[in-house]
């Protein structure tokens, strides 16, 4: 029996628990991963996810049950100091690079890195994400892969767009562009480039000619999330998943309470609406000001409140790769309204799996007609099952990322130094 390959799995969050898009995604790659290969997992951690040492430590115990090994966590000085944010931020400017670079400069992690690669030289490198760019002159000549759990400079151009200040938003375009030139430079260098959807791999491809990349779709655990037949849906009730800290969800917030709202309890007065993420507390305080709505912050177990909801919403105006909040809801059977671009890269049929709606008063509309029509309500339902057990299981998609792994460090692309072949994609899942 030949030994296992061994992985370096290089991490911008410590992805438990797995409540958020990217530590879900994360956390489920990690395990897929370590079904063939011995994982070696070095992350950073996040205010938002992990607040306390005690948090970190039950995060770290959980992650070593999944993988090989696991580093001790890192922190991001520039979300506990404003000072240091200013200093990224201010370097940034002085020297041309994107902030992230100096945003996660750090003594602990480079002593962690350097250690790891003493100890045992991996087959494969695997960044999971290119805001960890600043490492690459410290790897050594192994393959390298990365994850673009999104295209960050278009993401940036969108925040840009929603930004009232002129010269916050002038700045953000500043970054746009610092990140579009990482992207369209240092993707080709990369032996693979995970992208989450079809759409983002033309994207990169046309940013950056010459990058390989293969589509390992957001998935969903199709045996945790399951539908819940014991709980009666709340007559009227919509849901919508995921914290307002990080801008995307905020914005898309705000964007249904001012515009969407009130048209749908004009049309249906006993509409209710639960708000499901962690949340600043003056938003929380704010939010529920409004007439039908409760925020209920984080919760550690989304799946009652789902499975009680006649609707999910997903209004998001900014963003990119696959929404995790609608793989979640459809693994439960339920029906989801959206924005195209909340459920972009997604399989989605319109009137089918799914009800696409960008105008304002069109998206009240449609969920007006799913929280009150039931036999439409069940339509969606019942596909959006069938889509997320035949497209999104975890178990399917982690196959594909196996086999991808699998031929990089059996060298059946080349060499490690080969230059980078022209673009391509890999045969899409079926």
């Amino acid at each position: 029996m030949s030994a296992r390959s061994r992985i370096l799995f290089l991490s911008q969050c410590l992805p438990y628990p797995p409540h958020s898009g990217v530590t879900s995604r994360t956390f489920n790659v990690l395990k897929q991963l370590q079904q063939e290969f011995d994982v070696v997992l070095l992350a950073y951690f996040r205010r938002n996810h992990q607040p306390d040492p005690d948090a970190r430590q039950a995060a770290r115990r959980a992650l070593e049950k999944c993988v090989t090994r696991v580093g001790t966590p890192v922190a991001i000085r520039a979300e506990h100091a404003i000072t240091r944010r200013l200093w990224d931020h201010l370097r940034s400017v002085l020297t041309g690079r994107a902030y992230t670079y100096y945003e996660h400069e750090s003594r602990d992690y480079r002593d962690q890195l350097q250690r790891a690669l003493a100890e045992a030289p991996p087959a494969l490198i695997h960044l999971d994400g290119l805001n960890l760019h600043g490492w690459l002159p410290d790897l050594p000549p192994v393959p390298q892969v990365c994850t673009h759990h999104n295209i960050e400079s278009d993401v940036l151009r969108l925040r840009a767009a929603r930004t009232t200040s002129p010269l916050l938003r002038r700045y953000v375009l500043h970054q746009a562009g610092l990140v579009a030139g990482l992207e369209r430079r240092l993707s080709p260098r990369f032996r693979l480039n995970v992208m989450m959807s079809e759409l983002d791999g033309e994207r990169l491809r046309r940013l950056a000619p010459g990058a390989r990349t293969i589509v390992v779709p957001n998935g969903v655990d199709t045996t945790f999330f399951v539908p819940d037949p014991s709980r009666a849906v709340v007559p009227g009730r919509a849901v919508f998943l995921g914290g307002t800290y990080v801008f995307p969800n905020r914005d898309g917030v705000e964007y249904l309470l001012q515009d969407i709202w009130p048209d749908i309890r004009a049309a249906y007065p006993a509409a209710t609406l639960q708000l499901i993420g962690q949340t600043p507390e003056e938003d929380r305080a704010r939010y529920e000001r409004v007439s039908g709505v409760a925020c209920l912050g984080f919760v550690p177990d989304v799946r009652p409140h789902v499975a009680e909801a006649g609707c999910c919403v997903v209004p998001l105006r900014v963003g990119g790769g696959t929404r995790l909040k609608i793989l979640d809801a459809w693994a439960m059977g339920k029906a989801v309204v959206s924005t195209s671009l909340g459920c972009e890269g997604l399989e989605t049929v319109d009137g089918d799996n799914i009800l696409v709606r960008d105008d304002p008063k069109d998206f009240a509309r449609a969920v007006v007609d799913v929280l009150s029509d039931a036999g439409l309500r069940n339509k969606l339902e019942r596909n959006a099952r069938k889509t997320a057990e035949r497209r999104y299981s975890w178990d399917s998609i982690g196959e594909r990322l196996r086999a991808a792994y699998r031929d990089i460090t059996e060298s059946r692309f080349g060499r490690a130094d080969e230059p980078s072949r022209p673009a391509a994609t890999l045969p899409p899942l079926r």
